[in-house]
Parts: C-alpha cells; sequence; structure tokens
C-alpha cells in the first residue's frame, strides 16, 4: 500500500490503493468485498457510534419537496440511504456501490427494518451507471468519495444527477484543527485503528488503508474548490465532533 498523505490534493488519496496491484476501482471493490461481513460491527465500533449521529445530524439540513429521489453513493452496507428513507418516508431513494457484497448487507438491513420496498440498490460504479441525469433532490455520499479513482469526475457527476437546486451532501472524516484533538487522532488513525482491524477481522492491508485515505482526502477549503469546480453553487462545510468529521454541502444551480 502506498504511504499515508496529508496533501490536499485528489491526487494524494487517488494514488492510495489498498493492495499492490490493478486499478484503484477494481482494488477498492475487492477491498470492500473482503470486509463486508464484519463491516458494521467494527464500524461501530471503530467511530464508536458516532458515525449514525453524523448522518442524521447532516440529514437534518437537508430541505426536500414531498416524494422526493434521493441518490446515495458508495452506499455500502445503507446506513445513510436507511437514514434518508426513515427522515423522508415518502422519498423514493437508490443506493450505488461497487462491492455486491456490502450491497447484500444492505438488503438484509433494508429488510429487517421493513423499507426493502422503498430502497432501489445497484452495484457497480456511478461514473458508468446509466441514470437520468438532472433526476435526484438530494444526492449523498458518506465516508465514499477518498475511494473514488478520480474524485473531480465523481462530483461532477454527482452534481450532473442533481435536478436545478437540488443538494449535494457529502460527508468524510477529517483531521482535527487542534493539537490537543489531532495529535491523539493521528495516533488512533496510524496505530489503534489498523491494529484492532488486522485483530478482529484478520484483515491487515484493508485496514492500513482505510485510515491513510482518511487523512490524505482533500478537506475543507479544499474539498469546497472541488465542489465549484464541479459546477455547484454555495459550497459550505461544517465540522462535527471536534473536527473529526465534516459534511460538505453544494446546491445544483437553478
Amino acid at each position: 500500500m502506498s504511504s499515508p498523505h496529508t496533501q490536499e490534493t485528489p491526487a494524494a488519496v487517488e494514488r492510495l490503493t489498498p493492495y499492490g496491484t490493478g486499478g484503484k476501482t477494481a482494488q477498492i471493490r475487492r477491498a470492500f468485498d473482503t470486509i463486508a461481513p464484519g463491516y458494521d460491527r467494527l464500524n461501530r465500533l471503530l467511530s464508536l457510534g458516532l458515525d449514525l449521529s453524523w448522518r442524521r445530524r447532516a440529514l437534518r439540513e437537508a430541505r426536500l419537496p414531498q416524494h422526493a429521489k434521493i441518490l446515495d453513493v458508495a452506499t455500502g452496507t445503507g446506513d445513510f440511504a436507511l437514514e434518508a428513507a426513515r427522515r423522508f418516508p415518502d422519498a423514493d431513494v437508490t443506493g450505488v456501490d461497487l462491492s455486491e457484497a456490502m450491497l447484500e448487507s444492505a438488503r438484509r438491513k433494508f429488510a429487517d427494518a421493513g423499507c426493502a420496498s422503498r430502497l432501489r440498490l445497484i452495484a457497480g460504479d456511478i461514473l458508468e451507471t446509466s441514470l437520468p441525469l438532472a433526476s435526484f433532490d438530494l444526492v449523498t455520499a458518506a465516508f465514499g468519495v477518498r475511494n473514488f479513482a478520480d474524485i473531480a469526475a465523481g462530483l461532477r457527476k454527482m452534481a450532473a444527477l442533481l435536478k436545478p437546486g437540488g443538494t449535494l451532501l457529502v460527508l468524510e472524516l477529517s483531521r482535527p484543527r487542534s493539537p490537543l484533538v489531532s495529535v491523539p487522532y493521528t495516533f488512533y488513525l496510524r496505530v489503534w485503528m489498523p491494529f484492532l482491524g488486522r485483530l478482529l477481522t484478520g484483515h491487515a492491508a484493508e485496514y492500513r488503508y482505510l485510515p491513510a485515505s482518511i487523512e490524505a482526502v482533500p478537506q475543507g477549503e479544499a474539498m469546497l474548490r472541488l465542489f465549484a469546480e464541479a459546477g455547484l453553487a454555495a459550497p459550505r462545510f461544517e465540522r462535527y465532533t471536534l473536527g473529526v468529521c465534516s459534511a460538505y454541502f453544494g446546491a445544483a444551480p437553478l
């Protein structure tokens, strides 16, 4: 795996891969197919359950029309899609993800929640999907943009899928600004997260890649510049939980 980077450029994280060979998209699919069985349980442990509250907080800011259409990109096991379905009970929700194993976990989760009939899941790369342009009121991506092989292209595609006036909402883990928080957080990312991932799942490469990608993904103003370059209006972001997570918002021009 490549070494961790902290540059505020897409290239820094786009170069990061879980394994040594193959394109990034294929490696990400393989990595998440591999860790899918225990992903939710370990994710809750590693985030202390805060990832669920971050999703809820971000969705509270979304203002949608009745019978809205929502697309969740890099939906994984479907946490963001499911939360959106609960918050907007008359919405039509679609999730897209590279990993069929992650989507299978999502299907079971939706069935257990009684929401299976309201959620559509698609296996594939967002850049290659045939979803109609300008057709969604809200497009979301939680902790998935850093896995894109081409972040700028991914953001452009998500922006193009929005109806005029629609909202793009991206959640990403981020580096806290305060040294009192950033120093232990960096230790957690570089030492503790890979150790726990390897200990509890037996998968080392995947849990070295994940924290390295958190450090390398564009953050703050750098991510807002990418939003603006994708054609999104009034881009802004908010920091959650001492800056450990950031929520980015942008609107499709009217």
